[in-house]
């Protein structure tokens, strides 16, 4: 092996020129792997932040109400149009079971209890439509990090301490320490002091959430003892779906995952993903012709020096295993290189780009990188190889 090595090395030495070139034509693409991939994690990264940073990765809920229709004998034609029930605010039923049952579930991190409805938040003559969000704090918050996104005040919820939007806040003239009456659709109401403002970075949403402990909201909505969620994360946010229908079948509840309730969105990760893959696909494609061009063009140009060592005694497998090295030393250096110089377009990107969202650097995509390019090396060396290893000693002693 250690002649082989020689040789391959004194073959790249020699053709100096063309080594570097094609070592720089593979930094070139791996730099644009390292680069993009890190690029577009990133982005996902954020996409994904931003958009389960206000909402639990699972919601089980209560099962739809069905219109009730009586069954008709076997073989007639039912002609009867029903209409769909009206879905009123119901509680999960036996839901501190179900709750013990969901958080020993593997896949699940976290479950809380939640309970929701609408309302309307009135000061003076202002009225506004909420979402009321009755939550247990101590839970909630390791399903949706509510506590980090306090702008005034702190994070306290109880029997008369509420949290507001800040845009509801401006709508309504609150700061903290004012009080706010907020009626239920039943009918019940209750004044409340403004304990905190918060902002989850969803206009809407900080306009119409408002938090409160889970017994205020319970008799505010006319459910006591109820509550109209359960709230989960997962430790895989990919794989909340299939969490999800297990669920289903084993409560018989309504789970709906993000990647139902966000349909369009998991669509763009997707399509994201799959151009990403693309673009690796072909710059390794690219690189690997350039190899194979490359290392073609020294098979000839060297063709009378592999005569002399086949007549020498080296074998088919030696002449080979020289080709395939220079194709996996090229490849090895060059994406080694354009490893190195990919983080640092990350890193210039991170530091003196438009400063959206940060762009990790993996230590896993650049060992990828690395292999992928040397792997495309050995692959596109290996029709010169074996061309150099057909040669006839006689033929290529005589060839000028």
């Amino acid at each position: 092996m250690g002649l082989t090595w020689r040789i391959a090395y004194n073959f790249l030495r020699d053709g100096r020129a063309q080594t570097i070139l094609i070592i720089v034509g593979v930094a070139v693409g791996a730099a644009v792997i390292v680069f993009i991939t890190a690029l577009v994690n990133g982005l996902q990264g954020n996409i994904v932040q931003r958009t389960l940073g206000t909402q639990a990765h699972i919601v089980v809920s209560s099962p739809d109400l069905q219109p009730l229709v009586s069954p008709v004998p076997s073989g007639t034609v039912d002609l009867r149009a029903a209409d769909a029930r009206p879905q009123r605010l119901r509680s999960v039923n036996n839901w501190p079971g179900v709750l013990d049952v969901l958080r020993q579930l593997a896949g699940v991190t976290a479950a809380s209890p939640i309970i929701t409805g609408p309302a309307f938040a009135q000061r003076g003559a202002a009225v506004r439509a909420v979402a009321v969000i009755g939550i247990v704090p101590q839970q909630y918050v390791r399903v949706i990090p509510v506590d980090k996104d306090i702008v005034q005040g702190r994070f306290e919820v109880g029997a008369s301490q509420i949290l507001i939007g800040n845009r509801l806040a401006q709508d309504l003239g609150l700061r903290v320490g004012d009080k706010l009456r907020v009626q239920g659709a039943s009918g019940g109401s209750q004044v409340f002091d403004i304990a905190g403002i918060f902002s989850l970075g969803v206009r809407d949403l900080d306009q119409r959430y408002l938090y409160m402990g889970l017994k205020p909201a319970q008799a505010l909505l006319g459910l006591p003892g109820g509550v109209t969620e359960i709230d989960l994360t997962v430790h895989d946010i990919f794989d909340a779906e299939s969490i999800a229908a297990r669920i289903s079948r084993l409560t018989g509840l309504k789970s709906e995952s993000w990647m139902t309730t966000n349909g369009q969105l998991l669509n763009a990760l997707r399509s994201q993903s799959l151009s990403s893959g693309l673009i690796r696909f072909f710059v390794a494609l690219s690189v690997a012709f350039g190899i194979a061009s490359v290392l073609a063009v020294s098979v000839v140009q060297r063709t009378r020096e592999i005569g002399i060592l086949r007549a020498m005694g080296a074998t088919r497998r030696r002449i080979l295993a020289v080709f395939l090295l220079e194709g996996a030393a090229v490849g090895f250096a060059g994406s080694v290189l354009g490893a190195a110089a990919g983080a640092g377009m990350v890193w210039a990107f991170n530091n003196y780009g438009p400063a959206l969202f940060y762009v990790p650097v993996p230590f896993a995509l650049v060992v990828e990188s690395v292999v992928l390019a040397t792997f495309a090396g050995v692959v596109a060396a290996a029709l010169p190889a074996m061309r150099a290893a057909r040669l006839d000693p006689v033929v290529a002693i005589r060839y000028v």
